[in-house]
Formats: structure tokens, sequence, C-alpha cells
């Protein structure tokens, strides 16, 4: 007998295996410019290969972080912009594994997609693959999922899985910070990725603006201002580490200065930070004012213009200071650690009043 039934296929369900494939090809060369030495092997594998031969360590330790972009990718898709987001993504992890003095080895992405739009994801992986680039790690692998019916068709989720190696002897704790080192600042990009839900809602629901709000103190729309990804630190920092001259560092995500530098004190000890030492960009200057947020609030939620947090002796704080200048790396002294058991103390005019 002939059967008049509908034969279904993965494609009528919502995953379409041939976007997937044309996607991968999309991203090929900017995944390859990434491989490293320490690659083994080619892209499609089931497993990235990455090998350690030619790290003359004493004690080789391999350290690993993972995050995500979380609601900064809302901007990106209002935006129906996705080449930029990537380092962000990167640029979480690869900050936090530099912090304890690791050197980046390589980095894998998870992208989670409603309808998979091959353009879309290779734009996404692109930016993966040119921060991937600039830490000095490989895109070693990673995943594309399409999830139909979990997603709406344009929406999207990224995460990424970061790891590095440093020798033991090397790694960075700060047990031996003390009373008396020089805190220093690197500057941020501007946002980078934390306190978005705030950010939205500061400028979307209070202020009621759109993503093609043209803002006079930031010379561009607040949609360009608030996608600016986040800045990569190793070019910066890997250096100093080399040297062997940082007792301690901080990378300066979700919890602000409060929650994030007490992370790295030993017990007894505290920070004093003057947030007159740099200057504040425009964009937290309007987001207080649009929204009216007090000042300890903006330092616990966002970087306020500091990403990179370096902690030095007072004998080398002039040699880093230095060393940076050389390199063209912008570097503020923003504080100092004192005795204490108390909360980061923060300092300056917005505190006084």
């Amino acid at each position: 007998m002939c059967s008049n039934k509908t034969s279904l296929t993965y494609r009528d369900a919502g995953v379409d295996i041939d976007a997937g494939n044309r996607a991968v090809e999309l991203m090929k060369e900017s995944v390859k410019r990434t491989y490293t030495l320490g690659v083994v092997g080619d892209l499609g594998g089931f497993g990235g290969l990455y090998s350690l031969a030619g790290h003359s360590m004493t004690d080789p330790m391999l350290v690993s972080g993972t995050d995500g972009v979380g609601t900064k990718l809302r901007l990106a898709i209002m935006m129906d912009k996705h080449d930029t987001i990537g380092q962000d993504c990167v640029a979480m992890s690869v900050n936090d594994i530099l912090v304890q003095g690791a050197t980046p080895l390589f980095f894998l992405d998870y992208i989670a997609v409603g309808k998979l739009d091959p353009v879309k994801v290779a734009d996404i992986v692109r930016g993966v693959a040119r921060a991937c680039e600039e830490s000095g790690c490989a895109l070693l692998g990673g995943e594309t999922a399409e999830m139909a019916g979990f997603y709406d068709n344009d929406d999207y989720d990224v995460a990424g899985f970061a790891v590095g190696i440093v020798d033991r002897p090397k790694l960075i704790t700060g047990e031996h910070i003390a009373e008396g080192d020089i805190i220093l600042g690197l500057p941020s990009s501007g946002v980078h990725s934390n306190g978005f839900s705030l950010v939205r809602k500061i400028v979307f629901e209070h202020k009621k603006f759109s993503i093609d709000t043209r803002i006079p103190e930031f010379g561009k729309t607040l949609g360009e201002e608030l996608l600016t990804p986040t800045r990569l630190y190793p070019k910066a920092v890997l250096p100093l580490l080399e040297k062997n001259l940082l007792k301690g560092m901080v990378h300066i995500t979700g919890g602000g200065f409060y929650e994030n530098i007490p992370r790295i004190l030993p017990k007894g000890i505290t920070a004093h930070i003057d947030v007159s030492t740099w200057p504040r960009l425009p964009v937290f200057t309007k987001l207080q004012e649009w929204g009216n947020v007090a000042w300890p609030e903006m330092y616990r939620t966002f970087n306020m213009g500091i990403g990179m947090i370096l902690v030095v002796s007072p004998e080398q704080a002039d040699v880093v200071k230095a060393d940076l200048a050389k390199r063209n790396e912008a570097v503020y002294e923003i504080g100092r650690v004192v005795n204490g058991d108390g909360p980061v103390v923060l300092k300056g005019a917005e505190f006084d009043a």
C-alpha cells in the first residue's frame, strides 16, 4: 500500500546541518590564523589537541577559566552587529587566568543559537579569533548548537573557556602583598561586559533612549559606545610577568572594586583607592547621571575606567611604570595597600560629600 505520511527531517525540526557546515567553512580561515606551535592536527576533530612540549618549567601548572558575555549580547542583537562580541567572550576568560600569572595557550567557544545564520555565526567566531590572536592563544575548538524552540530565531548565547600555563614558583596568588605596596591601574576600554542589566535599565527603561541615540559626550551613538569590546590585557601584562615584577593582579569585573580587590589580599590588610587619580570615561559619568546611581553602587557594579589592577612593591613601582610607558601602555597609580581587616576604602570627592 502507498503511504501519504510526511517524512520529517531534522531541518523540519529547526536544525539545519547544511547551514552549520557553511558556517564552519566561513570561519575556517580566521580560526587557522590563531594556531600556535602547540596546536596538533587540524580543524574538524572531535577534540582539540595541544602539545605542551617546549615549555621548560620547574613545575608547570595549567590554569583554566570560563565565562560568558552576559546581557551585553542583547545590544549586539539589537544593533545586528556581531563581529566584536567574540572579543568580550575571550577577554572575560583570558584576563581572569592572566591575573594568576598564566600565559594563555588556547581557547574554546560555545555558541547557542535559535536559528543558525552562517554569516552571523562566522562574524561571532571571527571576533573570537581576532581576540585569540591578540592574546597569543589558539582557538583550539568550539561548538555551535542550533536550539530551535529554546531560543528565539535572532537570539543567541556565547560562552568561552581559556587554558593557560604557569610555572608553580611564578604563580601569582597575592600572598606576598604587604602594607605599603603600590596599586596601579590599567585603563579599560569602556563598560566591558559587566553591569549591563543596570545599563539597559538606565538607558532603555528609565531614559527611553534608542540604540541609535547619538550622545554628544561619546561622539558616537549609544549603541556604538556600549558595544565597545572588553579590553584584552595579555600584551600589556605578560612582559611584566616575565620579569617577575608583580605581586598581585585583579581583573575588575562584576562586583567592581569592592568585591574583586579583596580576593587577592592576605588577611589583615586592605586597600585604599583614590578615584581622582585616573580620568573617568564619559560613559560612566552619564550612566550615573541618567540613573541617579549612588557612587558606591557605581564602583560596586562597573570598572569605572580601570579594567586591570597591578599590585607592586614600592621599589618596583617606577620600574613597572617605565616598562609600560616604553610600550605606550597607559598606567595610573591609584592607591596603596594598608593594614586593616575592613573593606576596600574608596576616596575622592564623590565619597567626601
